[in-house]
């Protein structure tokens, strides 16, 4: 066991003993900070090496599983590790990671680690265009991607290595499936530095293009201690975390807490959200402790939740505020109250109501055990506001905070400036210590979890003939908080009405990917200052208060 293993299980087992114990566990953690570290050759390895407990389990729509001890995904990574290196694969090339919640997900992220190369996730709703931004700026040199979505690179020109998972791709895509047949162990080429790259993640902005967020081989493997310690999660646990491959929340509770904890990753595909057959599975699977976005919990609400026959002993949300009438019903029909965390793609959990906290109706918590939280004050940019912008501390600089944003310094340094990484998110402390979230200090929102850059959809509606100028706001939803709504000033020759309100809903389907597109429309002026730009505050209030002059997506289906 290497040194930097050791100090790992140190931490970790530190944050396990204290998990009821907020006041020691903040008092005394110690991030730990190896000069070099491998997580899946120094910690997954390591808990790998005999154990034929399940790692990943993984429930299909028709009741097919699939069970991965953690033996057989570390002999397998070994194996892919293997293959991909002979296809040229070699550390700090970019792979672009494009697949759904299958095995071979874990065993390419596992594999990518051991050999250096830095993961570029990507969620299978993308499209071309999407691709080609991400292909482009994050300089991919090898794609592995589901067979099912290989067309889409048709249109996405670059010389890089192709890998389908799946039959059908043919061409020059390779089949990820020959990976079974190389030597099962694996030889590093070389140490892994703590700072080497690990995950390019891209991420929603109000700027033209979406941000480029990196992480290290220690900020996501090592900082996601506090995410373990959140969840509450321990040695032997059933973890499901539900989240789409590709985004930040994937990896934090689908991969680098429950296997920090050394639980198992649970995981039921389906086509379309279905709350009792999810509670069946949770109960087959015994599921121990659960993750899901708020529009999951108000789903499952919809549902009798007595059928769940063994509710999990930890339930925890994330993403966005999450309704007091929610979190009620639960705690009424399983015994268990769910706990709210804050964090972003840039951090693990900032923020958190960690297991054995007096917990405050509308709170997110404390700050996490290695978080040095400020709240800036929003004129000056001092620190101990009561209200303000939500911060971190870099004098004492936590682990589980990005590199920065790859590729832009000037971006970088914005965010870093003073000392103090802004997380561009309000918050207000109580006389406790409790934060409470107040919003964004910009202009992204949420829709369901997804993260949505109002600029990005205006962009795509730019480019129909039809539209002159657009702006998109949220409008509340019941069911997904928000949806994206959009204030249309037509061209010339268009005549706002349903027939124009359907062409554009059409070419919001073909040019966005789903969880982005348009759901409501409005023809009519923009309302903007004097300089010109629009007062979207005017449009957000407008859209709050309701509109009979709105269209629906839903009626032109």
């Amino acid at each position: 066991m290497t040194t930097a293993t050791e100090a790992f299980r140190r931490a970790r087992d530190f944050l396990l003993e204290h998990r009821e114990d907020y006041a020691t566990a903040y008092r005394d953690f110690a991030w730990p900070r190896p000069e070099r570290f491998n997580w899946a050759l120094d910690w997954f390895d390591v808990i790998a090496d005999g154990n034929d407990r399940t790692a990943l389990h993984l429930v299909e729509e028709d009741g097919d599983g699939t069970r991965l001890s953690f033996a057989a995904l570390a002999r397998r990574s070994d194996q892919v590790a293997n293959w991909l290196r002979q296809r040229g694969v070699a550390a700090e090339d970019r792979v672009l990671v494009m697949l759904g919640n299958q095995a071979e997900l874990w065993e390419t992220a596992l594999a990518a680690m051991k050999l250096r190369a830095v993961v570029i996730p990507a969620t299978p709703l993308l499209g071309p265009a999407d691709l080609r931004d991400r292909v482009e700026r994050g300089r991919v040199r090898h794609v592995i991607v589901r067979a099912a979505d290989a067309a889409k690179f048709d249109e996405v020109p670059g010389d890089y290595t192709r890998i389908a998972v799946g039959e059908g791709a043919g061409g020059s895509w390779q089949p990820y499936a020959d990976a079974y047949g190389a030597a099962e162990h694996f030889a590093p080429d070389g140490p892994t530095l703590s700072d080497d790259p690990l995950m390019l993640y891209f991420t929603s902005g109000t700027t033209a293009r979406p941000k480029l967020v990196e992480h290290t081989h220690t900020s996501y493997p090592i900082g996601h201690l506090a995410t373990m310690y959140w969840i509450g999660l321990r040695p032997g646990d059933v973890h499901l975390n539900i989240s789409s491959p590709g985004w930040a929340k994937h990896a934090w509770s689908n991969l680098f807490a429950p296997w920090n904890a050394e639980a198992t990753v649970f995981l039921h595909n389906y086509t379309r959200f279905d709350a009792p057959r999810l509670m069946a599975e949770m109960d087959k699977a015994g599921v121990t402790t659960f993750c899901a976005p708020p529009t999951v919990w108000r789903m499952l609400i919809q549902s009798d939740l007595g059928r769940l026959r063994t509710p999990p002993r930890e339930v925890v949300a994330a993403g966005e505020p999450l309704n007091p009438e929610v979190i009620e019903q639960v705690r009424r029909a399983w015994g268990v109250t769910i706990r709210d965390g804050f964090g972003q793609t840039e951090t693990a959990v900032q923020v958190s109501n960690s297991p054995g906290q007096v917990l405050k109706t509308g709170s997110m918590g404390r700050p996490s055990p290695g978080y040095r939280v400020e709240l800036l004050d929003p004129v000056s940019g001092a620190p101990g506001a009561a209200e303000g912008e939500i911060a971190l501390d870099l004098s004492d600089r936590p682990v589980g905070l990005m590199t920065g944003y790859h590729g832009d310094p000037d971006r970088t340094a914005e965010a870093m400036a003073g000392g103090y990484y802004r997380t561009g998110d309000i918050g207000a402390w109580d006389e406790d210590g409790y934060l409470t979230y107040i919003g964004r200090s910009d202009d992204v929102f949420k829709a369901s979890d997804y993260k949505i850059s109002p600029f990005e959809l205006e962009s795509a509606l730019l480019e129909h003939e039809a539209v002159a100028e657009a702006a998109v706001v949220p409008a509340p939803d019941e069911l997904r908080l928000a949806v994206p709504k959009a204030y249309i000033v037509l061209a010339e020759g268009w005549q706002p009405g349903p027939d124009t309100a359907k062409v554009l809903f059409e070419h919001s389907r073909e040019a966005l990917a789903p969880y982005k597109r348009i759901r409501r429309l409005e023809f009519g002026e923009l309302p903007k200052t004097v300089s010109g730009k629009i007062r979207r505050i005017e449009l957000r209030e407008a859209t709050a208060a309701g509109s009979t002059a709105e269209y629906r997506e839903e009626d032109f289906r």
